[in-house]
């Protein structure tokens, strides 16, 4: 089967091809030739999943996924949230996103988070919705190098490493787009 991943972000794309592995064909958004911006208008992760994935399966009618994923902070009731990417202002500028929410976290000791996603799969004009959650905390500061986002910040419940300290091959798993993702190929294989 081939599946597109509705997303212009390279990270994504490179850990969702690692999470689905071989068994399908996955091209991306460059490989179909869509070069456009897909804008978020919905109010929900389920909400601008599902319009990314509408938008792209209308267009090519191909099997599409598309994730929308990001950080709700319990002091910050839910925030980030669906605006994680565009936190401090510019889309997808992690170091301003994480420097705004150590901010905006400065002397609270409420530090419980959870990384929310939402895949939507559209086949044969059929939509399905999984969704991964893993609850943690965020730290004082930054710390590991490795992943994108909050992951220098945040440390999932049951482990004293941020999600940057871990390899990819460690970090998928137990990720909230890997706990998504699980559940997506479950579906897919009884196709």
């Amino acid at each position: 089967m081939t599946i597109c991943l509705a997303t212009n972000n390279a990270h994504k794309v490179e850990e969702l091809q690692q999470m689905l592995g071989g068994k399908f064909t996955i091209k991306t958004l460059a490989d179909v030739g869509f070069t456009d911006e897909i804008e978020e208008t919905e109010a929900t992760f389920q909400g601008n999943s599902r319009l990314k994935a509408r938008h792209i399966y209308d267009i090519y009618g191909m099997t599409t996924i598309a994730d929308d994923s990001g950080l709700e902070v319990s002091a910050l009731n839910g925030e980030p949230g669906i605006y994680s990417a565009r936190y401090a202002g510019e889309h997808g500028n992690h170091e301003k996103n994480n420097i705004k929410l150590l901010e905006a976290l400065d002397g609270e000791t409420n530090r419980n988070a959870q990384f929310r996603s939402v895949i939507t799969l559209i086949h044969n004009d059929e939509e399905a919705q999984f969704e991964g959650v893993i609850k943690g905390k965020i730290s004082t500061e930054l710390s590991g190098t490795d992943g994108f986002g909050y992951d220098p910040l945040f440390t999932p419940e049951g482990y004293d490493r941020t999600f940057a300290e871990m390899t990819m091959e460690e970090k998928n798993p137990i990720s909230h787009r890997g706990l998504a993702v699980e559940q997506l190929v479950a579906y897919l294989q009884k196709l």
